[in-house]
């Protein structure tokens, strides 16, 4: 017997499970690109210091690699694993595609870590202990590495919203799967905001420096990086949002929120601002304001662009063949994998899942509710919360609407015809989309007891027994 291959569900019902691996995915984002611009920024002043013999910059370098240390490399190095972990339970299949399409890419992106990890501790602690030749080289081989991470990372990241190329879906390989219009411009982009983070988070250090002269020195640096990359990272996101497939404009005109570009271009201006006050008055930047302005831009930055990236790829979540909800949508003969939606649409949802109780396969008047709980977990809670709280919350979307049969006709136009563009194809038969529709409309809050004692009769024409 012929089944879909779908893992249980792993649903947090506080916030959603989505959340949670947006929460420690932007913090991470925080941590790593932080690494990445001062690996690059450090080789920078390296260069600096031994040219003109500025052993002050040297000391500059410690400080700010020591403060990594804890806040890049074990904070990072932390939630690095912690989103394999959730992304893992949350997205199984989402995983094993990009896994199976760039486990030797990533293989390599693991050596470059290595090597960065071994060059930040070289970099902090041989100043001074080896010539400088060899410390410029340590220098230099450590952005290099640093930056090689990044660009593995962002080649991944660029396939999860669609294949380099369309070749990939006939051949497959991660050549076809890697090298897109979207990888490069989503490397330009991330460059200069990791720059942004750079000259930020470097205030918290820069700030505590006690020569007047040299703080000024730094500071101002620090400020001229950090306006120069963020005017340009204003710039690439233009770039970057012309390379995203026609699926992503569409789902960015019609659900990212109205506020979504002047709250961009708010947040770039803030910190545009920010700089420029340091640059011109360097005494005023402090440890404290400084770890308030990373915060401001955890918060008010990233957080909302991680969101957004995540939303611009639905209904997919990896290659464009993977749904978020985890079903096969296409197929990819160079990979060897069929769609799903045939079987779907030949045996239905419920009776095709392994993990379904055999109590559920078959909606029936007693247990449409539970049913529909079920189906509600497997096709909509990657996305949307079941609970009032969190991400998307499912019942926001029907406006506390208890007309089951009102819910079931949207659900067979929305999901049983794959018109709907930023919602997967799923096509649930009759009595799954009832059941559905029941469960959905039993999430108001106010109706919830009444419709989930109300029997089938409030949509006699859709009874699954008729």
């Amino acid at each position: 017997m012929e089944y879909l291959g779908l893992y249980p569900v792993w649903y947090e019902p506080g916030i959603g499970s989505g959340w949670i691996v947006g929460l420690i995915a932007t913090v991470h984002v925080l941590f790593s690109h932080t690494a990445v611009g001062a690996a690059i920024f450090f080789a920078y002043l390296a260069t600096q210091a031994y040219r003109r013999d500025q052993p002050e910059l040297l000391e500059f370098i410690k400080k700010y690699g020591l403060f990594l240390l804890i806040f890049s490399y074990v904070l990072g190095s932390i939630t690095g694993p912690g989103i394999w972990y959730s992304t893992t339970v949350a997205s199984p299949r989402g995983i094993s595609a990009l896994i199976h399409s760039f486990v030797w890419k990533w293989a390599t992106e693991w050596v470059f870590f290595v090597i960065e990890v071994v060059g930040v501790y070289m970099i902090i602690y041989l100043v001074g202990k080896v010539d400088r030749a060899t410390h410029l080289r340590i220098s230099i081989i450590f952005g290099l590495a640093s930056y090689g991470t990044m660009l593995i990372i962002i080649g991944i990241l660029s396939f999860m919203m669609w294949p380099g190329k369309p070749e990939w879906f006939v051949d497959g390989g991660y050549l076809n799967g890697f090298y897109g219009a979207n990888t490069f411009a989503q490397l330009a982009m991330r460059t200069a905001f990791m720059f942004t983070m750079t000259a930020v988070v470097g205030g918290i250090v820069a700030g505590a420096i006690k020569d007047a002269a040299f703080k000024r020195e730094i500071t101002r640096k620090l400020a001229l990086l950090g306006m120069a990359a963020t005017v340009a990272g204003g710039l690439l996101f233009q770039w970057y949002m012309n390379t995203l497939p026609e699926t992503a404009e569409v789902i960015a005109e019609n659900r990212l929120p109205a506020w979504f570009g002047l709250s961009l271009v708010a947040t770039l201006s803030g910190i545009f601002a920010w700089f420029a006050v340091t640059w011109l008055q360097p005494r005023l930047l402090t440890p404290a304001i400084a770890s308030g302005m990373t915060v401001a831009v955890l918060v008010f930055g990233l957080w909302p662009e991680e969101v957004a990236r995540e939303s611009l790829r639905k209904p997919y979540v990896a290659g464009q063949y993977v749904y978020s909800n985890q079903v096969i949508a296409r197929d990819v003969p160079g990979l060897g994998i069929e769609s799903e939606i045939p079987l779907i649409e030949r045996r239905g949802f419920l009776p095709s899942q392994v993990f379904v109780p055999d109590r559920l396969r078959q909606v029936n008047p007693h247990n449409a509710l539970e049913a529909g709980h079920s189906l509600a977990l497997t096709t909509c809670s990657n996305c949307h919360s079941l609970s009032p709280t969190g991400m998307r919350p499912l019942a926001r979307y029907f406006g506390g609407n208890t007309d089951v049969a009102m819910i079931k006709t949207y659900l067979q136009g929305a999901l049983g015809t794959g018109n709907t563009i930023y919602m997967p194809h799923i096509p649930l038969n009759d009595a799954e989309a009832y059941a559905l529709a029941r469960f959905i409309a039993s999430l108001s809050s106010a109706a919830a007891p009444r419709v989930a004692a109300a029997n089938l009769a409030a949509n006699p024409t859709t009874d699954p027994e008729e």
